[in-house]
C-alpha cells in the first residue's frame, strides 16, 4: 500500500484533502500540517480564464502537476473525465502525472454538456489507468447527485461498482450530503468513499462516524479566497478595516526559489 493509500485506511480519521489551484496556495496549504493536498479543476481553470469540465486545461494541469510534484506532500489531480474520452489517452497522461510525482488523480464522469459517460466507457478509463500506472491512486468519481439522475442513489451504486471491478482505489459521490445514503454506501462499497464537505452537509466528525475515508474541499477554498478578496477591496472603499492577511514576506517564501 502507497503513503497516500494508507492515509484512506485509518478508521475514524478520514484524510481531509484540501484542494489548491496554485503553487502558492499549494504550500500555504501544506505549511499547516496536511499531508497530502489535492488541486481543484475549476479553480486551475478559472486562473487560466478557461472553462472548467470542458477538457480546456490538460496543460495546464500538468504544468501545475510538474511544479508540484516534488514538494514535501502528497499530491492528488483533479484531472476531470481525463481530458479525452479514449482510455489510452487518459492512461498516457496519467503516466505523465505519475512521472511528474503526483500519487493520485480524481476522475470524473460527469461530461460538460451535463450528462454521464456511460459507466462502461468510464470503467474502462479506470482500468486504462491502472493498468498503465498501477502505483497512482484511483479516486473514481460519480456525478450522479450532479447530474439529475431520476434515482441518483441507485445509479451511483450501479456506477461505482463498475469502477470498483475495474480497479478503482476509491470512489467519490460528489452531492451526497444525506447522512442516511452516506452511511448506507459506505456499507455497499468495497473501497474508500470520498465526500465532498459542504456547509450544508454533515461535519467532518459526523462523516468519520459515518465510514468516510476521504473528504474533500472541492473548490470551496478558492471560491473562499475570491469572497475574501472582493470583501477585502470592499473594505478598503469603505473605510473599515481589514483582517489579518500574509505579508509580503510570507507569500514570496512560497515561491520556493
Amino acid at each position: 500500500m502507497t503513503p497516500f493509500a494508507a492515509l484512506h485506511h485509518r478508521p475514524g480519521r478520514p484524510l481531509l484533502l484540501p484542494n489548491a489551484w496554485d503553487h502558492a496556495s499549494a504550500l500555504a496549504l501544506a505549511a499547516q500540517g496536511h499531508p497530502a493536498i489535492g488541486t481543484t479543476s475549476l479553480g486551475v481553470a478559472a486562473v487560466a480564464g478557461l472553462p472548467d469540465g470542458a477538457a480546456a486545461t490538460r496543460a495546464e494541469t500538468v504544468r501545475l502537476a510538474r511544479r508540484l510534484g516534488s514538494a514535501d506532500f502528497l499530491l492528488s489531480v483533479d484531472v476531470e473525465a481525463g481530458f479525452s474520452d479514449d482510455p489510452d489517452e487518459v492512461a498516457e497522461l496519467a503516466v505523465e502525472l505519475a512521472t511528474a510525482g503526483v500519487v493520485g488523480i480524481n476522475l470524473e464522469d460527469g461530461r460538460a454538456d451535463g450528462s454521464l459517460t456511460p459507466s462502461a466507457r468510464h470503467a474502462a478509463k479506470v482500468a486504462a489507468v491502472k493498468a498503465a500506472a498501477p502505483e497512482l491512486f484511483v479516486n473514481a468519481r460519480t456525478d450522479t447527485y450532479w447530474c439529475g439522475q431520476d434515482a441518483p442513489e441507485t445509479e451511483a451504486i450501479r456506477r461505482l461498482d463498475a469502477y470498483q471491478q475495474a480497479g478503482a482505489d476509491g470512489v467519490f459521490v460528489p452531492g451526497l450530503s444525506d447522512p442516511a445514503a452516506i452511511g448506507r454506501l459506505v456499507g455497499t462499497v468495497a473501497v474508500p468513499l470520498n465526500i465532498l464537505w459542504t456547509p450544508a452537509g454533515p461535519g467532518l466528525a459526523e462523516l468519520a462516524a459515518l465510514g468516510v475515508a476521504r473528504v474533500s474541499l472541492g473548490s470551496l477554498l478558492y471560491r473562499a479566497a475570491l469572497a475574501a478578496a472582493v470583501a477585502t477591496a470592499a473594505a478598503v472603499a469603505a473605510g473599515e478595516p481589514v483582517g489579518p492577511v500574509p505579508g509580503y514576506a510570507e507569500v514570496q517564501s512560497l515561491s520556493g526559489s
